[in-house]
């Protein structure tokens, strides 16, 4: 059987254009949306980087299932259209653990206080408390009233003691 002549590269390469959009970082690796830049971070979010921790619950910002982390700051996801993140670092409840898939003391904490019930807005809580425990070391009973996310089955005493523990066990500062 005959040997297939070596390929030879041409002798002109065109590269392909740059291309353009919105430059993001989403837990930790660096992507690019060329798409709708009205398109909600929520969805592009499960559907293009299934990412389905993140939840659509009321659309309006309202329940706070669909809570993410916009340079460390609680974010709606169903309202932020992706042209407000340009250059901006999004944590999703993915993000939370470590590299390895190490929970954080928070979701520790969440397991060990039993704190889900039907499981729908426990993203968006934990982002929630994420970010009150960044802010609020030891929160009072002040700061975890404050909490804007709901719940419909009524988890939030079990929530309170999963973040109460959390704040107690932390040793390294990270929720």
């Amino acid at each position: 059987m005959a040997q297939p002549p070596p390929q030879v590269p041409p002798s002109t390469i065109t590269p392909q254009p740059k291309r353009t959009g919105i430059h993001l970082a989403v837990n930790g690796k660096p992507y690019l949306h060329a798409g709708d830049p009205e398109m909600p971070l929520l969805w592009w979010l499960r559907d293009y980087l299934q990412l389905t921790g993140t939840k659509y619950a009321c659309g309006i910002g309202a329940c706070g299932a669909c809570m993410v982390l916009v340079d460390g700051k609680p974010e709606h996801a169903c309202l932020l259209p992706m042209q407000a993140l340009a250059g901006r670092a999004v944590t999703t409840v993915e993000g939370l653990a470590a590299s390895d898939g190490t929970f954080s003391a928070l979701q520790d904490a969440w397991v060990s206080e039993d704190a889900i019930q039907c499981g729908y807005c426990q993203a968006g809580q934990l982002i929630a408390a994420h970010a009150l425990l960044r802010k609020h070391p030891q929160p009072g009973d002040a700061e975890l009233d404050a909490l804007p996310n709901l719940c419909r089955c009524g988890a939030y005493p079990r929530m309170r003691r999963a973040i109460q523990h959390a704040a107690a066990a932390r040793k390294d500062g990270k929720p």
